[in-house]
């Protein structure tokens, strides 16, 4: 979020009272300030702490981040180790704290979001982002998803779906918020092919086509008479060869390339 953008019109979309935050969440433990270890997070048995997604949260607006922190800090299996209030901290934070996910603002004084996901492929390439914010605009989207973003959704989002895309986005999978989704559509639908890569053999290319009409693997296997696991195998191949991170990063370079 820009400086000049006022405070108030993105903690009016924020559930907070909505979502039910408990007035004494001692356990949530958020930080008064930004770029503190945050201990939250349900107290872990022996039988879930290996298992809790560990989380941090980047935002620029103080009670944003707080807000979302302790929502996720009540949630079974996420622990939210700190926060962040800028893209440059939340690299650093990052590489100290060592998240499996980043909830990422978009738009932030100093360093983006988006500039800071492209910063953590190369120093934290096994963290998952997901952006979190107020605009659903296509370019933003597109932008955050070729930085290497595993998820876009928007902070209107209840907690309990803000908590399981947290869980998918650490299993790989890609969220997209539907608003998201349709502005991403709308743009990959009027922008021109420019040919496919031609690192990729014919059954890479059919695979890609099917991945960009959204068909899982059951239906790609179905679809082109092979396993489950060799359309695994030539998703990895395809991801490998044009230096993409997931199934979404691959949908938009098919429909960029005129595959979809």
């Amino acid at each position: 979020m820009t400086p000049e953008s006022p405070a108030t019109s993105e903690t009016r979309e924020i559930p907070v009272a909505a979502s039910g935050i408990p007035s004494g969440h001692g356990r949530a433990g958020v930080p008064a300030s930004p770029g503190t270890p945050v201990p939250t997070g349900n107290p872990a048995s022996p039988e879930t702490s290996d298992r809790a997604v560990r989380v941090l949260v980047v935002d620029d607006q103080r009670l944003i981040r707080e807000a979302v922190a302790s929502l996720l800090g009540i949630q079974p299996g996420i622990t939210v180790v700190g926060t962040a209030a800028d893209g440059h901290e939340a690299v650093e934070q990052t590489v100290a704290l060592a998240p499996d996910v980043v909830l990422m603002d978009v738009r932030m004084p100093g360093m983006g979001g988006v500039e800071a996901v492209a910063a953590l492929r190369d120093r934290a390439p096994g963290v998952r982002v997901v952006m979190l914010t107020t605009f659903d605009d296509e370019e933003y989207v597109v932008q955050a998803l070729r930085a290497g973003a595993t998820g876009y959704l928007l902070k209107d989002v209840p907690a309990r779906e803000l908590a399981a895309a947290v869980r998918l986005a650490h299993a790989g999978i890609a969220q997209l918020d539907p608003a998201a989704a349709a502005r991403l559509a709308s743009v990959l639908a009027v922008r021109p092919g420019a040919g496919p890569d031609a690192s990729l053999t014919a059954r890479e290319l059919d695979v890609l086509r099917l991945i960009a009409r959204g068909s899982t693997n059951r239906e790609i296997a179905e679809r082109l008479f092979l396993s489950e696991g060799t359309v695994k195998n030539h998703i990895s191949r395809i991801l490998h060869r044009l230096g993409l991170r997931d199934r979404t990063q691959a949908a938009v370079y098919a429909r960029d390339h005129g595959l979809g």
